[in-house]
Formats: structure tokens, sequence, C-alpha cells
């Protein structure tokens, strides 16, 4: 009966969680991706959604909560001016079924 709860402990340690709380830098050498938002969905690596609770922005999906702090977050972003700056390309929609990767190669820069 003891390896139960170490096999349950154990379980839990060992889940990976891609949690998407981004916060948004001033400057682009504080950040870990530089993000371009381009104009339409099939331009885009990801789509993303912004949820309006933390706790709804789990796994590697696409759905995005902004923080208010960069302490708080699991990733920081700056928003670049030109399309060939970026390491990843976005595009928000409008619905949260609509979020999630067009570009599977890139899902690295946001674990």
């Amino acid at each position: 009966m003891k390896f139960i709860p170490f096999t349950v402990l154990f379980s839990l340690f060992t889940m990976k969680s891609y949690s998407q709380k981004v916060f948004s830098v001033d400057y682009e050498n504080q950040a870990d991706v530089k993000v371009y938002v381009v104009q339409y969905e099939n331009q885009a690596d990801l789509k993303v959604f912004k949820v309006s609770y933390s706790n709804q922005a789990t796994q590697n999906f696409g759905r995005w909560f902004f923080v208010d702090y960069s302490n708080q977050a699991d990733k920081k972003i700056f928003f670049v001016k030109y399309e060939n700056q970026a390491d990843l390309k976005i595009y928000f929609v409008k619905y949260e079924n609509q979020s999630g990767w067009n570009n599977n190669s890139k899902k690295h820069l946001m674990y």
C-alpha cells in the first residue's frame, strides 16, 4: 500500500505543464520570443486566443493569458514591427476552439 501514494506523487511531479502565461516586454532583448501579428490566419504559425483567467491558459494550444508582471509569466514576448524579425508569427482568433498550431516546428518556442 505504501507504493500507491508514491506512484501518485511521482506522476504529479512528472506531468508536464505547458502554461501559456505571457508578458509583453518593452525591449527586444528582454524577450524569450519575438512575435509578429499577421493579417491573415493562414500566415500564422500559431493562432492565439486571449483567455480571461490564468487557469484557462494550460498546455501549448495557443490559449494565452497576459499577466501584469514579468515574474508571473512563463514566456516573455516582444511584438516586432516586421515579419522577418519574428521568431513566431501569430494571429489572434475570436473563439477559443479556433486556437492552435499551424506550424508544429515552432512549438518548442512556447515550451
